[in-house]
């Protein structure tokens, strides 16, 4: 099997449709709040799907900005992964389906769908991602500086020629 629930988030609670596998939809969609007690009531709903597939689902939802934080927040806290989705690439999806209805209950079947039909990676947290890039950045510049220098004739460059 190969869970996944699809959360599609608004302000202050969410709609979920959970699938043990594609086209397999879990029980029907879900609604919680964004509260303590809503949040228990998503994660309930997370381990019934763990239990009932023998597999952690994969959560995917779609950009909503400050809206989504209480959920991912938690989500990160309990050590789920998830996906979050531009909401460009969820409506060009939603353009293509023969159905065109648009309810919360529709949109988080749709991201649980969405999930087998496409191919995402789970969220990594923005911050390792630029120190990456700062990083290959700064290596790069290091080398750059490294071939200046061994086509510099400068004798107080010499040393500097070794960097890589």
């Amino acid at each position: 099997m190969n869970p996944v629930i699809g959360l599609d988030i608004s302000k202050g609670e969410s709609h979920g449709q959970a699938f043990l596998e594609r086209g397999k939809p879990y029980r029907g969609t879900f609604q919680f709040e964004h509260t303590r007690e809503g949040l228990a009531k998503l994660l309930q709903t997370v381990h019934d799907v763990e239990h009932t597939s023998g597999q952690r689902p994969l959560l995917v939802l779609e950009a909503t900005g400050h809206y989504q934080s209480p959920v991912v927040q938690f989500l990160e806290e309990h050590h789920y992964l998830y996906i979050v989705i531009n909401p460009l690439i969820s409506n060009r999806l939603r353009k293509s389906s023969l159905r065109k209805v648009k309810t919360d209950a529709a949109d988080a079947y749709l991201l649980g769908e969405m999930y087998y039909k496409e191919e995402f990676e789970p969220f990594k947290k923005r911050g390792v991602q630029l120190l990456n890039l700062l990083w290959n950045g700064f290596r790069i510049t290091l080398m750059q500086l490294s071939v200046f220098v061994s086509n510099t004739s400068f004798p107080c460059f010499a040393s500097l020629s070794g960097i890589t």
